[in-house]
């Protein structure tokens, strides 16, 4: 066994905003053990076992970059539960808002007024610039129906946009991850040259997990990515974790491996060199990833999609200070971000915005702090907001529920839907899908990419309800009649030794599907002749000459113009 030391902040202000919250953190640290240990990063490992599987570019071919625009989105998650109320304060509802906070409420002098209805407090005041230049905007009353108090499942509904998540149950693929499994169907056997995605921070969290992978080239913090771009070097063979127990060889050996394989961490160290900040940042964790980003879109390294972090905002108690301390942080950074880009005339080109799990009531609790609430603004940051604005209605001081939470008035798959259709450019049909088929409704957030009309958001404390949309022109009629077109396919294992693959033909067509091994290399055809539509069955051993080792595979189908992979383990 190996000696390891944990260490816990025993702060002594507690609240009692649900039972079980301290073991809900352990057992949310531990779904994430593998990924802690840092050799889990896009792809898996598995200790105990020669199956290794890395996501960087394949020897054989890179995927042609299916995005339709150039912007750039960066996903900031307040981890812990970010307090709305010490966030926008509504100056209209100021008295009821002290009232209920009277030890911990923002004095009036301390509250920078952007609107003669709401203002930020004056330790935001790094946000102030972004304002005046039409470049922040916040939407009011983000959340759900039924919203869950809970971290772990906060977090998955968050990531997952699935509201029947329950505990430890629920969908495990994220809407980002359902997005990039949509744009790289084949994505096993050729990924993009570039990271789809890059995760700062892996604790716990689906967003960019698909099927059969997780998209996102993932680190476990700004020190270990930072590396990675001055480097090129993946992991740091010569150390390793418990490295006075038997499995430190081990560990090492597998890093070693990534490091021959994972392609990725060369593709970042060029856009480090490449790029360069021409703002100087704070020295903190969130500025150094702010700054390292920066750094990388100014290298051009291709990347679409980002995801950083900030811990810290479950703030039971001694809220006030600990909030400071956050959103100055938060603010001056991200204001620091915007004027780096700006250099490169890339800032219009990069929008971000901030989620996290829940807010936090509107009644202070006993150690000044506030206990698990619902919802909070979601903010969003960038030159391509088009101005400045609050959006949405914000939720009543006055009518909040028994326990004191603000109610919602804006569906968080709302925002969700817009930036992919607005900002990313995807089909309204493909985005529905990837919300789980919830009928978003457009907000207008000043981005526009697809010509719809936004209609007003119904702001009121039931979820929205929408008319059905008939098709808005021959080109989202084509997006569906492709969806109907799409070939399913999925791997299943009737005996132990003799897995096959399913098909589900919606027509008859050539059907040619080549298998290979982790390392990209070819290992034989198996089928290569016409289908008809319907329902067909592939036995893989008995298709392929020759004997197949046991290990984990990758098959590739080739259909018309599709093309599209899973992983499959022969045994």
């Amino acid at each position: 066994m190996c000696d390891t030391h944990h260490t816990h902040d025993n702060s002594p202000y507690k609240g009692l905003e649900h039972e079980g919250h301290d073991q809900e953190h352990k057992n949310w640290s531990r779904r994430s053990f593998m990924q802690a240990l840092g050799i889990a990063g896009s792809g898996s490992m598995f200790l105990g076992s020669n199956l290794l599987s890395a996501s960087g570019p394949s020897p054989l071919m890179s995927a042609i970059n299916q995005a339709q625009t150039d912007n750039i989105l960066v996903l900031i998650r307040l981890n812990g539960g970010n307090d709305g109320l010490s966030t926008v304060i509504p100056i209209q509802q100021y008295d009821t808002y002290a009232n209920q906070r009277p030890n911990i409420y923002i004095p009036e002098s301390k509250v920078l007024k952007l609107t003669d209805d709401f203002g930020i407090p004056s330790y935001m005041s790094a946000l102030e610039p972004l304002w005046g230049q039409g470049q922040f905007k916040a939407v009011h009353g983000v959340g759900y129906e039924n919203q869950s108090l809970s971290h772990f499942t906060g977090s998955d509904i968050y990531a997952n946009t699935d509201l029947t998540t329950t505990g430890f149950s629920g969908l495990n693929t994220g809407w980002m991850g359902r997005y990039f499994e949509n744009i790289y169907p084949d994505y096993l056997i050729n990924p993009p040259e570039a990271p789809a995605a890059i995760q700062i921070g892996n604790i716990a969290n689906l967003v960019f997990q698909g099927d059969e992978t997780n998209y996102a080239f993932v680190t476990n913090n700004i020190d270990q990515l930072e590396e990675i771009a001055e480097t090129g070097f993946f992991y740091d063979i010569a150390t390793a974790p418990f490295d006075n127990c038997m499995y430190g060889d081990q560990l090492r050996f597998l890093r070693g491996v990534a490091n021959t394989t994972y392609e990725y961490a060369g593709k970042i160290h060029e856009a480090y060199e490449r790029g360069q900040n021409q703002v100087e940042y704070q020295d903190n964790g969130f500025a150094r990833q702010l700054a390292l980003l920066a750094r990388l879109i100014k290298g051009n390294l291709g990347t679409k999609v980002y995801m950083i972090s900030m811990g810290g905002f479950d703030t039971h108690g001694n809220q006030p200070l600990a909030h400071e301390r956050l959103m100055s942080t938060l603010s001056i950074a991200v204001n620091n971000f915007y004027e780096d880009l700006a250099f490169t005339e890339q800032d219009n080109k990069v929008m971000s915005m901030t989620f996290s799990e829940f807010g936090r009531r509107i009644f202070e609790n006993g150690s000044n702090g506030t206990d698990h609430g619902k919802a909070a603004p979601t903010l969003f940051f960038g030159s391509g907001l088009d101005g400045s604005a609050f959006v949405g209605d914000h939720p009543s001081l006055d009518q909040p529920n028994g326990r004191g939470n603000l109610e919602y008035t804006m569906d968080f798959r709302n925002l969700y839907g817009t930036v992919l259709a607005e900002w990313l450019c995807v089909p309204r049909a493909a985005v529905e899908q990837h919300l789980l088929g919830y009928q978003y409704q457009a907000v207008d957030l000043g981005f526009n990419c697809s010509g719809e009309t936004f209609d007003e958001i119904a702001m009121d404390n039931d979820p929205p309800t929408l008319p059905d949309t008939p098709p808005r022109d021959d080109e989202e009629g084509m997006a569906n009649e492709d969806q109907r077109s799409q070939v399913v396919h999925r791997p299943y294992y009737p005996t132990d030794n003799n897995p096959h693959i399913y098909l589900e033909m919606p027509f008859s067509a050539h059907v040619d599907i080549q298998l290979y091994n982790i390392l990209g290399q070819n290992v034989g055809t198996v089928y290569n002749e016409m289908v008809l539509e319907g329902a067909a069955e592939i036995n893989i051993r008995e298709r392929v000459r020759g004997t197949l080792s046991t290990g984990k595979y990758i098959y590739q189908i080739n259909v018309a113009d599709q093309k599209m992979s899973k992983s499959v383990m022969i045994m």
